[in-house]
């Protein structure tokens, strides 16, 4: 035997060795976490080459939940840029007020103590200041123009039952608040007393409570036939706070900012209305209220806020559309499809049905999800990309994990989560170089997302 011969079985031996090795160690964790019926699809590479690190039926298609967050994410950067801004634009038509929605997801966002954007009530009172500096006293009619989106605010695979939590908010070409109320409900002696914010006159409350002098507060509200006509329900001890979904909340701006134009002193003489307004139309606008699409990544790769994905390929479809108008799922999701074309991922490992991963039909492969990462790693906006994930021990939703050293703040990525399905996607930032992880799970248990960070730790470690 010659020397070359030994030299290339010895190489072979030790990569025999190490393979057995990395499964021995997944196994391992597997079987410690009691994952014996759970599916696995896990796949490790380096960032930078592309070598894999350890594979586990990376081409296996399996219900991404919130990571398909990432895709639309990476598809937004694609084809909008790191540069592009949300615009909600208000003005003037004759006597008439306008608002054009530009499917801003943050518009009148609660979270903005976090993010800078603008909240409910800075949102109209600044409109109200800019109307009042250019002498407008009267309006007659308040326009509300949704048209850069379509229609079709819910999506169709959605859990029916879950259209009032705020994860299933509707999805609107103006949207508001989140597309929520938050609902506080507190007790004072023998009657609960209930809050809306935003307070508004377009949601009507039915309070069905039943107070209770022991034990915990069990409250939700519900939907029924009569659109946002909300009946709350439940025992209540003392208090009790939840955001719901709203139906139409361009409507719920509308109500809103017509109350504070009242109270303001300026008059509103004619009807709130929505409907499309021409962009050649003789609007003279007031204030464009911008958020940058960093902001809108943020909330949804950070937060996991689901409006944030489904309005980024809503508008993926509106800005390549003619005209700019009635974007929708369907034409988003196309081109998402023809960007995951052109990584050479195979059309059997991606199967796309939203963005933010509630629908149950969607079907990613690890290796799909790797070669997405892998491509905002290498590209002009990788900077944006990253910075819109979760860290480690340190912010959204794995601020409660990887909180020991060397994990903290050196992995990076974007959980998800519905009902039997777990995944965690993201970056490991090692001594050794940048590792690019994508690990779906379905048929788990209450120990699978701790399963799943010590398979993430353990690709950290070299351990795989």
């Amino acid at each position: 035997m010659s020397i070359k011969t030994k030299k290339i079985l010895t190489l072979c031996l030790i990569c025999l060795i190490s393979d057995l090795s990395s499964a021995g160690t997944v196994d391992n964790l597997l079987r410690k976490h009691k994952q014996t019926r759970a599916v696995f699809s896990i796949l490790a590479v380096n960032a930078h080459s592309g070598k894999v690190v350890y594979q586990l039926n990376p081409d296996k298609p399996m219900i991404p939940a919130s990571n398909m967050k990432l895709i639309a994410s990476s598809a937004a950067l694609h084809y909008l840029g790191a540069a592009y801004s949300f615009e909600t634009k208000v003005g003037l038509l004759g006597d008439d007020l306008v608002i054009v929605g530009g499917g801003d997801p943050l518009l009148g966002d609660p979270k903005r103590d976090s993010y800078p954007c603008q909240a409910a009530n800075a949102l109209t009172d600044k409109i109200i200041e800019i109307l009042q500096k250019a002498g407008v006293s009267t309006v007659d009619n308040i326009i509300v123009d949704t048209s850069f989106f379509d229609n079709n605010r819910v999506h169709p695979s959605w859990p029916r039952d879950q259209l009032n939590q705020w994860y299933a908010c509707e999805v609107s070409g103006l949207n508001f608040y989140d597309n929520c109320i938050h609902l506080d409900i507190a007790r004072k002696g023998n009657r609960a007393v209930l809050t809306m914010t935003p307070a508004n006159n377009y949601i009507h409350l039915v309070n069905q409570l039943k107070l209770i002098s022991k034990g915990s507060s069990a409250v939700g509200a519900y939907r029924n036939s009569t659109p946002n006509k909300l009946l709350v329900k439940g025992r209540l001890n003392q208090k009790a706070g939840f955001d719901v979904a709203i139906e139409n909340p361009a409507g719920l701006f509308a109500s809103v900012f017509n109350d504070k134009l009242k109270a303001s002193g300026i008059s509103v003489q004619g009807q709130l209305q929505q409907k499309h307004v021409k962009q050649d139309s003789d609007i003279r606008y007031l204030v464009i209220f911008k958020t940058p699409i960093a902001d809108v990544l943020r909330r949804s790769n950070t937060d996991s806020l689901g409006l944030a994905a489904e309005s980024l390929v809503k508008t993926i479809s509106a800005e390549n559309t003619q005209g700019r108008i009635n974007g929708e799922w369907e034409h988003g999701l196309k081109l998402i499809s023809r960007y995951l074309d052109s990584l050479k991922v195979p059309k059997g490992q991606c199967v796309l049905d939203d963005g933010s991963g509630l629908s149950r039909n969607n079907r990613l492969t690890t290796a799909a999800l790797v070669a997405v990462l892998r491509d905002m790693y290498k590209s002009e906006n990788a900077d944006v990309f990253t910075s819109s994930l979760a860290v480690g021990g340190q912010s959204g939703t794995i601020k409660k994990y990887f909180h020991q050293a060397p994990y903290k703040g050196n992995i990076i990525g974007k959980t998800g989560y519905i009902s039997g399905v777990r995944s965690f996607s993201g970056i490991c930032k090692t001594s050794r170089g940048d590792i690019i992880f994508s690990i779906l799970t379905e048929k788990g248990n209450g120990n699978t997302r701790r399963c799943i960070n010590e398979i993430t730790q353990a690709i950290y470690d070299g351990k795989l």
